[in-house]
């Protein structure tokens, strides 16, 4: 495949650097299929999406494999806020540039959200029909797991409720005291330290993104985590509620293992029509669908654009 750094905007104004991979096979004056991807949630580029598209384009497709805004190299100050819009907006943003090169074939646009860009890949979907394919893998809801914590089905409504509206007291605050300090308090990356009592899914996460294996210094999941601050949206701002209308084809895959399963499982049942397909990988936990290429169903992925990009 052939390599090359692009930069693009949102509606926001806010500059975008992605990576972009064409097949070696690409003819001159050919247009391409496409596929944007981004994830997990506070990755850059050069840990997990872009191993997504290299793959992918060495496959036949153009890849571009992009920051978010405020997240690695793309720009946005303050650094590494996140946002339900924001996010879900990077996707239609990596849309736009696409459906304007003149190596693109407009009406075959593809898109990959991986981990927490799982969601805003399927909140995208629901918003923007140039979007005609969706693939999410080892899929987080961030809305859900902000605001109502890991594994809610254990949890009564009353519970919920009372642990939000204490999350909201303790972060509307904070906004308060960054705005009096003029600096802003940061939630926090993946620990640096496993315990024992550490549950296995934060192992596996410290073993991703606070070793050799996916470590990046620009990478929010590996260093600083996101904006403390940057939460709050989330609470309120559920991404996934139109799921439902969401007429274009969706592949969800997972890890048996993984768990984080419910998320893939529970939305999958929300969405209608024929051409939707969960894939439940055995054995295999959440953060080895990061970087376990003999893990990640390519082939899956292959045929499901192959069949719904043309």
């Amino acid at each position: 495949m052939s390599h090359r750094k692009v930069v693009f905007h949102n509606r926001f104004g806010i500059t975008l650097v992605g990576d972009l991979y064409t097949p070696k096979t690409m003819k001159a004056g050919e247009k391409m299929r496409a596929i944007a991807l981004a994830g997990p949630y506070g990755a850059v580029k050069e840990q997990v999406s872009g191993r997504y598209a290299q793959e992918l384009a060495a496959r036949g497709f153009l890849t571009l494999a992009f920051d978010p805004s405020f997240t690695g190299e793309s720009g946005g100050q303050p650094r590494n806020v996140t946002s339900p819009d924001l996010n879900t907006e990077d996707f239609s943003a990596a849309v736009d540039y696409l459906s304007n090169r003149s190596d693109v074939n407009p009406e075959a646009i593809g898109i990959v959200g991986i981990c927490g860009w799982g969601g805003f890949a399927i909140n995208a979907a629901a918003m923007d029909p140039r979007i005609k394919a969706t693939v999410t893998s080892t899929m987080y809801d961030m809305s859900r797991v902000i605001a109502n914590g890991y594994f809610d089905k254990t949890k009564t409504p009353e519970a919920i409720r009372a642990e939000r509206k204490a999350l909201r007291k303790t972060l509307s605050a904070q906004r308060t005291a960054d705005y009096r300090s003029g600096t802003y308090k940061m939630a926090g990356g993946v620990i640096t330290e496993v315990k024992p009592d550490t549950p296995q899914f934060v192992r596996d996460y410290h073993d991703f993104y606070q070793t050799k294996l996916g470590y990046h210094p620009r990478s929010f999941g590996s260093t600083t985590g996101a904006t403390l601050s940057s939460v709050l949206d989330f609470t309120n701002m559920p991404i996934t509620v139109y799921a439902e209308e969401i007429e274009t084809p969706v592949l969800m895959i997972h890890g048996e293992k993984a768990h984080s399963r419910y998320f893939s499982e529970d939305l999958f049942k929300r969405l209608k029509g024929s051409n939707k397909e969960l894939v439940i990988i055995p054995g295999a936990v959440h953060t080895d669908l990061y970087y376990k290429m003999n893990v990640i169903p390519f082939d899956k992925i292959t045929s499901f654009f192959d069949a719904n990009l043309k």
